[in-house]
């Protein structure tokens, strides 16, 4: 007896060489093989059924689904993420950070969160992997949102073991582009097996995550047949048989699953979200229910604040603990028109014809001549949305915000919504078709268009997160800043450095964590007042001088060569003078012109100061030359795997390619990518591709480190900015460091005054001309503030030009009449370039033996004649020596009668006979000599004393 049709299953064989296959019976209960029908042949191999139908085994016919079911003939569809589905894995990457050796580990996962599945939030690379066999060619379509540009996401497909990059795979960052509309993204596949690969990695990710990619509505086709039908989902009906797809349900009515229609919820009690699974019971109405706007102003110019419930409105009123509506406030007079509209005596503000201003309290009025109107946007008052600015709603997992606006006008603020959960995005735009300079400037080079400022506070206990962001040319959007939890009220000021159509968006979400229900509501921004300049479509609130033609009977404005700013007297275009450059949003007037800083110079149209890499520092008699040419014109550092840094000389250029894969890398070296940053300093994010299983090396948060040039000079501090000494300790001070100070005008929300950097260049023989860049090792980002960037390049060529007191001569040994003459450098040789060695030089040494010989017979000559002086003193010392002691003892002798004549020795006496009566000890020829001198004065002293003995002696 065969076994129930229950038991077993069927399937088909593999295809033959043939293109045949069988159909052959599983049993469900392994083992259980008796019994079971014969295999018989099957349908062709390239057999498919139309979507709406399944292919019933039995019969091996197509048989229409039925009501409360779908499908897609040759395809299968994953549209249902409560748990991850059968085929799918997760795959998490562990950063391996070589430079020190430290292995990040990873255990994230992509995650299912009912209607969609959500990628990670970390740093970590993790891969979302399924694998397909197709038996003809097909295609695999997905829906995803891509809400951080912090964040790398990539898709690609694997085919018969040869890897295929998706490069159009729509990497562009899609936040909040479409305002909240899924992106829906189709590749082809080829036949075979196909593993598919959904890719993503935070880029960067210091204090806080990033945003999660998610994905849903996984569709693939080119499988040979579907044998069953896909039930609906939870919330989805499709009510006729042979449907490709489910519906959802209306809003306050629910579907379980594999529903044919939806049932209505109990509306005075319940309520339910369009497509969802169950009702739920109306909570009592409260303040996070209703929110408060002012009416547009009516006929007498009056206003006043009421309060609407939140749409669609879920409580209830009238029960227990329930609040109601407040009353509408009292009518009270509009505020003024916005600058550059005016009033015409009805409910609305009109803006001013061209070629007038006002101020927004008195009419139009026409600019004086020599004058032009100031374009631009003043909005500070908020009675209306202005024309130009929209605003809308989005949720990141369904569309259940769709319809609320997302801001709402407040006086004199506009604030953010209420929106219907409190991770949904709520969204302000403004859009600016382009920009027009003042006529007086509009021929000058390398200036700023326009600039954008508003002032804001954010008011929040929740984890909010408020953007500003632009989107140039509709092309892509990028995140300019952000600010997260509160914040007390502030300006922020953004330059626009190329005339482009940009729209620019502000975004607030009070929490990025799920949420299906309002506990935030509260938490706000507030937007006070929103200023945009030389907008092409702007008004004006004002008027600025403007250069008048040469011709004196016209009056017209014409443009100033660039360079040259507008006299006032005379409303004339000067030059500005040498060395100064032209600050665009300066009062016309002399003052427009600043001077560069030390060491530095402008350019012919005086737009910016640079260096021509020479310096000069004198320091006492001495003076010290530099040429940086040889350093190169650009240089990079590369920080661990996450920061690639270039700076000094030519303009450096930052791409990022992680919202925009498709740059290449001539684009990027010539900064003609979205979000390119061309400065003298730029700083960018990069992730290498080797170990982190990306395709590419990316790079993301390119930012401008320093736009101006402030000087170059051997001090610590210059324009309020300072090197500490203890940042790089200087190991020799024979040779000074230069610094180059420079300062990115554009403020951010945490440098006012905005970013600054210091690059010192070092003198260091030991490295190559090109030398090498480094950071402080008390902060390795190069910054320990936030604001002031710090880098040391070290480098031969930072040394000073060599000049004759860097080296000095050697005198070698007089060899066969010849000597050679050396000249080396003074060690250690701390200059580059400038004076060569002077070439060794070989003279004849006969000149010098004369000199030597003369000066040895001189030698000889001086010591015989101080031999000579002292025998002739000797002898003299001797005679002396016996009439002194005559004298003595003829002074002494006591006799009455008068002495003999003389009684010095006679000549002829016999004085070797005198010598033998007088006994003495001989002394030394040093002794001798002093003994003349004390002796003859003593002698002197004795002829002084006695007249007798005078007459002995000068008789």
């Amino acid at each position: 007896m065969p076994p129930p049709a229950t038991d077993y299953y069927y399937e088909y064989t593999e295809c033959d060489s043939t293109g045949s296959r069988w159909r052959v019976a599983i049993p469900h209960n392994p083992g259980a093989c008796t019994g079971l029908p014969e295999p018989v042949r099957g349908t062709e191999c390239t057999f498919s059924c139309e979507a709406g139908e399944f292919l019933e085994m039995s019969a091996q016919e197509c048989t229409p689904c039925a009501a409360g079911s779908y499908s897609l003939g040759s395809g299968i569809r994953f549209d249902q993420w409560d748990s991850m589905p059968v085929g799918f894995s997760s795959l998490a990457t562990s950063l391996d950070v070589k430079s020190t050796g430290y292995v990040f580990p990873c255990s994230s996962t992509w995650v299912p969160q009912g209607n969609y599945l959500e990628s990670n939030r970390d740093e970590c690379t993790v891969s979302l992997i399924y694998a397909v066999h197709l038996k003809k060619q097909g295609s695999v379509s997905f829906e995803y949102q891509y809400l951080d540009n912090n964040l790398l996401f990539e898709f690609f497909i694997q085919n018969d073991q040869c890897q295929e990059m998706d490069q159009s795979a729509d990497t562009k960052w899609l936040k909040l582009t479409n305002h909240g509309e899924w992106a829906t993204h189709t590749v082809n596949l080829k036949s075979g097996t196909n593993i598919l690969y959904w890719r993503t990695g935070g880029v960067l990710m210091r204090s806080k995550g990033v945003k999660p990619v998610l994905l849903k509505n996984v569709q693939i086709e080119g499988v040979a047949y579907t044998s069953e039908c896909f039930p609906c989902k939870l919330g989805t009906f499709s009510r006729v048989p042979g449907s490709t797809a489910c519906d959802s349900c209306a809003r306050d009515t629910y579907a379980g699953h594999g529903a044919s229609s939806c049932t209505p919820c109990n509306t005075t009690t319940q309520y339910a979200a369009e497509g969802s699974a169950v009702c739920k019971d109306r909570p009592p109405c409260s303040r996070k229910d209703y929110f408060q706007i002012h009416t547009a102003c009516d006929q007498e110019g009056k206003t006043h604040v009421i309060y609407k419930w939140i749409e669609p409105k879920i409580c209830l009123e009238g029960v227990t603990g329930a609040e109601s509506l407040p009353p509408n406030g009292e009518r009270e007079p509009c505020p003024p028109c916005n600058p550059g509209f005016y009033n015409n005596d009805t409910a609305t503000c009109s803006p001013c014809p061209p070629g007038t201003y006002s101020d927004g309290m008195k009419p139009c009025d026409r600019c004086p001549a020599g004058t032009e109107p100031t374009l631009g946007y003043e909005y500070k008052w908020w009675n209306i949305l202005p024309a130009n600015m929209k605003t809308s709603c989005f949720n990141v997992g369904n569309s259940k915000c769709d319809g609320m606006n997302g801001w709402e006008v407040a006086g004199d603020h506009i604030q953010s919504g209420a929106g219907s959960s409190d991770n949904d995005y709520l969204i302000l735009n403004i859009h600016v078709p382009g920009f027009k300079l003042p006529t007086s400037m509009s021929s000058h080079s390398g200036t700023e268009f326009g600039r954008i400022t508003f002032e804001f506070e954010t008011v929040c206990v929740a984890d909010c997160e408020f953007y500003f962001m632009m989107d140039v040319n509709r092309k892509s959007t990028t995140v300019v800043d952000s600010w997260e939890r509160a914040k007390a009220r502030q300006t922020y000021t953004h330059v626009m450095t190329q005339n482009a159509s940009v729209s620019y968006t502000w975004a607030f979400q009070r929490t990025n964590q799920p949420s299906d229900v309002r506990r935030y509501v509260n938490d706000v921004v507030r937007i006070y007042s929103i200023t945009v300049s030389n907008a092409a479509d702007g008004v004006a609130s004002s008027c600025r001088a403007c250069a008048l033609s040469t011709q004196p009977s016209s009056s017209t404005c014409v443009p100033c060569p660039p360079g040259h700013y507008i006299d006032a007297r005379t409303s004339q275009c000067i030059e500005c003078p040498r060395n100064t450059h032209l600050v665009p949003h300066a009062t016309p007037g002399l003052d427009a012109c600043q001077p560069c800083g030390p060491a530095s110079k402008s350019d012919k149209d005086h737009s910016l100061c640079y260096s021509d890499c020479h310096f000069t520092h004198t320091e006492g008699n001495a003076t010290l030359t530099y040429d940086f040419s040889l350093l190169g014109s650009v240089g990079s550092l590369m920080n661990g795997p996450n920061e690639n840094i270039h700076t000094h000389g030519q303009l450096a250029v930052c791409t990022d390619n992680v919202t925009d894969l498709s740059i290449t890398d001539s684009q990027r070296e010539k900064g003609e990518g979205i979000n390119a940053v061309k400065t003298f300093i730029c700083q960018s994010t990069i992730i290498p591709a080797t170990g982190r299983g990306f395709h590419t090396a990316l790079a993301s948060q390119s930012i401008n480190l320093a736009d101006t040039l402030l000087g170059v000079t051997v001090n610590s501090t210059l324009d309020g900015i300072r090197v500490s000494p203890e940042l790089y300790p200087q190991t020799t001070k024979k040779v000074p460091d230069v610094n180059f100070y420079y300062r990115s005008l554009e403020p951010t929300s945490s440098c006012e005054s905005g970013r600054s950097a210091v690059v010192t260049l070092r003198c260091n023989p030991e490295r190559s001309t090109k030398g090498e860049l480094t950071v402080p090792s008390q902060c390795p980002a190069g910054t320990c503030d936030g604001c002031t960037f710090h880098f040391l390049w070290e480098s031969s060529g930072a040394c000073p030009t060599c000049t004759e007191r860097d080296y000095h001569q050697i005198e070698g040994a007089c060899k066969g009449g010849q000597q050679d003459l050396l000249y080396v450098w003074t060690d250690p040789k701390l200059c580059m370039g400038g004076l060569t060695l002077p070439e060794k030089k070989t003279l004849p040494c006969e000149g010098m033996e004369f000199w030597v010989r003369l000066g040895a017979g001189m030698g000889a000559f001086t010591a015989v004649l101080l031999v000579s002086l002292t025998c002739y003193f000797w002898k003299k010392n001797k005679r002396l020596e016996y009439k002194y002691s005559r004298l003595v003892i003829s002074a002494n002798k006591e006799c009455e009668m008068p002495g003999a004549d003389s009684c010095a020795v006679m000549e002829g006496e016999n004085e070797g006979d005198m010598e033998d009566e007088i006994v003495y000890t001989k002394p030394s020829l040093l002794g001798k000599l002093k003994a003349i001198a004390s002796k003859v004065k003593h002698y002197e002293h004795v002829q002084l004393n006695s007249s007798h003995s005078k007459a002995l002696v000068w008789s």
